[in-house]
C-alpha cells in the first residue's frame, strides 16, 4: 500500500534537501550513519526514480546510484505533507522536494531504521534484504507449495504465521483473524493439517490480506497505521476476533475468548476453531 502510494506521489520528484531533526532520537533511526551531514549530503539533489518493497522495507532508488532503505518497524510512519503543515512530535527526518511538499518519517518508539546504500549490485542488495520465505502480497505461491512448507515444520499455527523468517508482515492481529477465518486453533500443529485444513488456511491468508489492502490498512491501538497522506485505514471495522473478547462470534454466536500465548494473548472462538 505504501509502496503504491509512494510510486504515485514521489517518483520523479527531486529532493531539495534533507533535515535530520535536532536531538539524539533522530540519530537513533539512522544508526549506520554517524553524522547528520553525511546522511543529508547523500540525498540532497537526488531524484527518486523507483520505489520497491522487500518485506517490511521500502527501497527508494535514486538517480545518484544510492538507495534509501526505510524499515518502519512496529511504530514508524512515513507521510507526505505540505511544508506548511505542523511538524508532529517524534518527526525525525524531513525531506523537502524542489517542487514543494515534504516526506516525513515519524516514529514515537524508535523502532524504525533508515539507511542509504551505494556501490551495491541491485541483485546482491535484494538477496541480502530478502530474509524470509514468503511475501504473500508479492510472491506467487500455490497452496501446494504452502502445504509442503507447513508439513516440513512442527509448529503451532500462530507461531508459524508470526515467524517472519517464514512469512512476512502478519503479526498478532492478522494471524488471529486468519485463523478465525480458516476455523483453526492457534495451537494446532502445522505438520498435522489435512489438505482441506491447508486449503482453508491458504484461502483465509490470501483473502484477508486482499481485504486489508482494499480497506487501506488497519488503524488500531497506539501508533496506529496511517497511509502516506495521513489517512487511517478502515479494516479495524471488520475485525472478527482481535480484542473482541466477550463478543459473539459472527459465525456461530459463541463467545470470543482470550487465551495466553507465550508472553502475550490470542483471540479466538473456541467453538468453531478446532
Amino acid at each position: 500500500m505504501l509502496r503504491r502510494d509512494l510510486e504515485q506521489e514521489v517518483v520523479g520528484k527531486r529532493i531539495k534537501d534533507i533535515v535530520v531533526r535536532p536531538g539524539t532520537n533522530a540519530m537513533k533511526i539512522i544508526p549506520k550513519h554517524g553524522r547528520r551531514r553525511e546522511f543529508q549530503d547523500m540525498l540532497a539533489g537526488a531524484k527518486i526514480e523507483k520505489v520497491e518493497r522487500i518485506g517490511k522495507r521500502l527501497l527508494l532508488d535514486l538517480d545518484n546510484a544510492h538507495v534509501l532503505i526505510i524499515n518502519l518497524g512496529h511504530s514508524g510512519r512515513v507521510v507526505k505533507t505540505s511544508a506548511s503543515q505542523t511538524i508532529l512530535p517524534h518527526t525525525h527526518i524531513v525531506a523537502n522536494f524542489t517542487i514543494g511538499g515534504q516526506l516525513r518519517i515519524i516514529d514515537p518508539r524508535l523502532t524504525s531504521e533508515v539507511r542509504i546504500t551505494s556501490d551495491v549490485e541491485p541483485e546482491t542488495l535484494r538477496k541480502e534484504l530478502r530474509d524470509f520465505d514468503i511475501d504473500p502480497l508479492e510472491d506467487h505461491f500455490t497452496w501446494n507449495s504452502f502445504s509442503a512448507i507447513l508439513e516440513s515444520k512442527d509448529t503451532g499455527l500462530k507461531d508459524i504465521l508470526e515467524d517472519e523468517s517464514f512469512i512476512v508482515g502478519l503479526g498478532h492481529l492478522y494471524s488471529d483473524e486468519i485463523l478465525w477465518q480458516a476455523g483453526l486453533r492457534f495451537d494446532r500443529s502445522s505438520r498435522h493439517l489435512s489438505s482441506q485444513d491447508v486449503r482453508r488456511l491458504y484461502r483465509a491468508l490470501m483473502e484477508l490480506l486482499q481485504d486489508v489492502v482494499k480497506a487501506r490498512g488497519t488503524s488500531w491501538g497506539d501508533d496506529a497505521f496511517v497511509d502516506l497522506l495521513g489517512n487511517p485505514g478502515q479494516f479495524q471495522l471488520e475485525l472478527k476476533v482481535w480484542e473482541q473478547e466477550g463478543e459473539a462470534c459472527r459465525r456461530c454466536r459463541s463467545t470470543i475468548v482470550r487465551e495466553p500465548w507465550g508472553d502475550a494473548f490470542t483471540y479466538l472462538c473456541a467453538q468453531c476453531q478446532s
